[in-house]
């Protein structure tokens, strides 16, 4: 069964052919499967709807609901008047397929220290980051949390195991806790500041959990993404200075920090002994 949860919003219907996604107040998962509390009426997406495609889409008409079993009773809707889904498509950039680039991605997992058993979470992966944490890296859980429900609907479709949750990182619920791993992938594109962050994973990170930020293209990159995508890249990667503050006011120290112009990478673990 491939789903994807929705921590919350009103429904949706997306302009492709026999696919439709519903948001709700309550968590709730999309399906392929006849019978689940939104399905789709394709066993796969449309050919059309492919990854990396650049597109938006907007919705002013009321809500569609989806049908519903006559077990899963009254579904509440609510209305909305606009939703945008923003391009995120330059996260897999022309790079991807260079020798270099993948030495970075591998760069990147490997700090994580994974194992069969760890509980893993990334939040604003690239699908192509997704795509090679799957096939290097088996864990007992691989949650991905992101904006974009293009960007999880293509996740679902290819790998029915990882689980999706769309929305803001600081807001993902302690069900997924304790987490092992944490990628923060693409940072710059997290509307909150970095107490916000550190304060919310550490309520879902075990003792010796891995913190791993990274931007395999590093600053230079960085600096043209912000003024493409202003909608998207919000904030510049942190210094050393400011990670280290922000980090020691929830217990997480500082393992490994890389800041080239070509490549960034921090690496920080939770303190075993909190306060």
């Amino acid at each position: 069964m491939n789903s994807i949860l929705l921590p919350s919003s009103p429904v949706l219907q997306l302009p492709f052919p026999q696919f439709s996604l519903c948001r709700r107040s309550q968590p709730l998962y999309i399906s392929n499967t006849r019978g689940n509390r939104c399905a789709c009426q394709n066993s796969s997406l449309p050919r059309s709807f492919q990854p990396n495609s650049k597109f938006s889409f907007h919705s002013h008409r009321p809500v569609i609901a989806a049908a519903v079993p006559s077990d899963e009773g009254p579904v509440s809707v609510i209305n909305f008047e606009d939703f945008i889904e923003k391009d995120w498509s330059f996260l897999d950039s022309e790079e991807s397929n260079s020798k270099e680039h993948d030495q970075k991605i591998g760069q990147i997992i490997s700090a994580g220290e994974i194992e069969e058993t760890s509980r893993v979470l990334v939040s604003l992966g690239s699908e192509g980051f997704v795509d090679r944490l799957v096939d290097t890296s088996p864990c007992s859980l691989l949650l991905i949390v992101h904006d974009s429900l293009f960007l999880l609907a293509c996740v679902k479709e290819k790998y029915d195991k990882v689980k999706c949750w769309q929305g803001e990182l600081i807001h993902v619920s302690e069900k997924w806790a304790p987490l092992d791993v944490v990628f923060l992938y693409f940072l710059p594109a997290l509307p909150y500041k970095l107490d916000e962050v550190f304060g919310s994973l550490a309520k879902l990170c075990s003792p010796g959990a891995r913190l791993v930020i990274s931007h395999p293209q590093g600053r230079e990159v960085l600096e043209k993404q912000m003024k493409q995508y202003q909608d998207v890249v919000t904030s510049d990667l942190p210094d050393k200075m400011t990670l280290q503050k922000a980090a020691a006011n929830h217990s997480f120290e500082m393992v490994e920090y890389v800041d080239e112009p070509g490549f960034y990478l921090t690496v920080l673990r939770l303190s075993d002994a909190r306060n």
